[in-house]
């Protein structure tokens, strides 16, 4: 199955969305705006209002938008053509004059391939389509790869889902620890061996098709944002082979200038610790906290009174780190992401803790602290709305 336009480069950034990091040609303040642009401009408007609103005829989407209905047709003709719309029928009532064909958003006219790298023990695939259901799966265990094989099996996952997609193919997206710039070279991910690694290049040049790779945290919080319940300020604290927040500040990612934003993971919380990470130092976050340790942990302990230790400190660890960032940023929402089962109960309640301990409490007392309600599914659909974001201006 090859995608719907395998020479077609990422969507330009828009005249009214928020800059979606690194998409090249997108509009700067002062530059001119070209006619492409403002084509794409008009494809996403409609494409966006379709996807959050639901069906609207043609006469619909020029009130709500604000563009002509000469312009609305045009591209309404495109959308339909390129299936990313469907006519349903005319609409019910009894206005007067002929029937409003109405228009709707087809979450089955295409599909994505979407990659979570986050586990310590496999890698997860699916194939969605663009409502963020899952059409098929597969999972392929890790074995303790890392650089080339991790790679290879990263590949080889890819070209197995994609023998099992049954719809034109619109991108794939990944899900992946470590730092990872805009143009999705993973620049460190010391769990999976990599360094400088250009993943998206690679599978581009394997697959002849779009793809967009970003760290799980991030992909975790797009996910939260747009099929979850998070606040427009959100810090999201993903817990799997690594640990790493995504951040939302009012809605929009928040990446840094060095694209490791949300990389607490190998900050040291003891620098007496002999617990020694993956990245070279000792007593980081991730000594305690990774899946992988923890599990080490509590196979260790003899009685709930020391599992629930193991996780109090644990949870105490991650407060530890939390409390500046929560003072600096005054977020108003935590989301915990990854085994509910580690992550709820004496852990959660550690970071709860700890963070008002050390914040001011007259000024974050009242931050709430959950567990995504998402599932063990929360990256791979991230992983798929950063595909729609890249392509289709969907967010």
């Amino acid at each position: 199955m090859t995608c719907t336009d395998d020479a077609a480069p990422p969507a330009v950034e828009t005249l009214e969305s928020p800059a979606r990091g690194g998409v090249p040609g997108r509009v700067r303040s002062g530059e001119k705006v070209r006619p492409e642009q403002v084509r794409v401009h008009n494809r996403e408007l409609l494409l966006r209002t379709l996807y959050r609103e639901g069906p609207h005829s043609r006469a619909d989407l020029a009130r709500r938008t604000g563009l002509t209905r000469v312009s609305v047709s045009e591209v309404v003709g495109e959308l339909l053509a390129d299936n990313l719309v469907v006519e349903v029928g005319t609409r019910s009532g009894s206005r007067p004059g002929k029937p409003a064909m109405m228009l709707e958003f087809h979450e089955h006219g295409h599909q994505m391939i979407a990659l979570d790298l986050s586990h310590s023990t496999l890698y997860r695939g699916a194939v969605l389509d663009l409502g963020g259901t899952v059409v098929a799966r597969r999972d392929v265990e890790i074995g303790g790869s890392t650089g080339d094989d991790a790679l290879a099996k990263v590949v080889g996952l890819v070209g197995s889902l994609r023998d099992q997609v049954t719809a034109p193919l619109l991108g794939v997206g990944i899900g992946t620890p470590g730092i990872v710039d805009v143009t999705g070279v993973v620049l460190s991910a010391p769990n999976l061996g990599w360094k400088d690694l250009p993943l998206r290049s690679v599978l581009v040049e394997r697959f002849s098709c779009p793809v967009v790779v970003s760290n799980d945290a991030n992909a975790t919080v797009l996910a939260e944002r747009s099929y979850g319940r998070s606040a427009a300020d959100t810090l999201l604290i993903r817990v799997g082979v690594g640990v790493g927040a995504g951040l939302l500040l009012d809605g929009t990612p928040v990446l840094g200038s060095r694209f490791a934003a949300g990389e607490i993971g190998h900050v040291v919380v003891d620098v007496a610790s002999d617990r020694q990470c993956v990245c070279g130092k000792a007593g980081c976050l991730e000594t305690w906290l990774s899946t992988r340790r923890i599990r080490d942990d509590l196979s260790r302990a003899r009685t709930d009174a020391e599992r629930n230790r193991v996780l109090t400190v644990a949870g105490e660890s991650l407060g530890a780190v939390l409390a500046p960032i929560v003072a600096a940023l005054n977020v108003s929402e935590i989301v915990l992401s990854g085994p509910h089962r580690v992550l709820e109960g004496p852990l959660a309640d550690a970071v709860t803790a700890t963070i008002r301990e050390r914040a001011l409490t007259e000024a974050h007392g009242d931050i709430v602290l959950r567990l995504s309600d998402l599932g063990d599914d929360i990256v791979l659909r991230g992983a798929g709305a950063m595909v729609m974001d890249q392509q289709l201006g969907i967010t």
